[in-house]
């Protein structure tokens, strides 16, 4: 008869050789022997279960003071989780090209921007998480609001008069970061006569021209802290 031996729940079978060969059929299987039905005899009947579970590293959060720059070799990605930042480039002579303006929720990247050289400046204090890859999913959003951006800022800058120009970049600017306040919306994006320059791609005396004018008629109150107040009622009735 064959030998069987039972360790940790395996069965090992020595089987002699014969001398006069017998088919398959004929020879007991181990499981037979021991009178074990083959449904239960199952591994972790016998040995302990060992339950591995992948747990993805935490991402690590920045915080960033105003005017900081991101640094852009690593991680490939950043998402902004509050603050405003500033996404730009600049030509050979030296002048800024401002591309964009993100906020909370926000991803930006060098690997988003087929420009070089490419920036991301911190307009406020600014916390935002890193990340080396993102879902394809995920791309697909933040290249669709990428776009989008693009596309609003290129029709706010075709406009022929500053005050216009000024106007509609306020509006965007209250959309995308406003809060709505008894008196109008509250633009609470610290920019600089100089950073509104930069995003209309003009100069800073010329916005500070536009304000007072836009001010003047009531459409804009400027309050500390380079804080603005847009009057939505005075805009309809403002002469485009």
């Amino acid at each position: 008869k064959g030998i069987k031996s039972v360790f940790f729940g395996v069965i090992i079978v020595f089987t002699p050789k014969l001398s006069n060969p017998i088919s398959n059929s004929c020879i007991p299987s181990p499981v037979s022997c021991l009178g074990v039905s083959t449904r239960k005899l199952i591994l972790h009947d016998y040995l302990p279960i060992m339950t591995l579970t992948y747990q993805p590293p935490t991402p690590h959060r920045w915080h960033f003071d105003n005017r900081a720059i991101l640094p852009l070799r690593n991680p490939n990605f950043w998402k902004i989780e509050s603050g405003v930042v500033k996404t730009s480039t600049w030509l050979e002579d030296g002048t800024l090209i401002v591309l964009g303006l993100w906020g909370p929720g926000s991803f930006v990247g060098k690997t988003l921007e087929r420009v070089n050289p490419y920036q991301v400046e911190c307009i406020s204090p600014v916390q935002a998480v890193s990340f080396s890859t993102v879902e394809s999913y995920q791309m697909a959003e933040i290249l669709l609001s990428h776009l989008q951006q693009a596309q609003e800022l290129s029709i706010i800058r075709s406009y022929k008069r500053t005050d216009i120009m000024v106007l509609k970049l306020l509006a965007w600017l209250g959309n995308q970061f406003g809060k709505q306040t008894g008196t109008g919306q509250l633009i609470d994006v610290r920019l600089t006569h100089q950073d509104i320059a930069d995003l209309l791609g003009t100069t800073r005396v010329t916005i500070t021209r536009a304000l007072n004018h836009l001010e003047q008629q009531g459409s804009v109150e400027r309050l500390p802290v380079h804080r603005l107040l847009l009057r939505e009622e005075e805009i309809w009735h403002y002469d485009i």
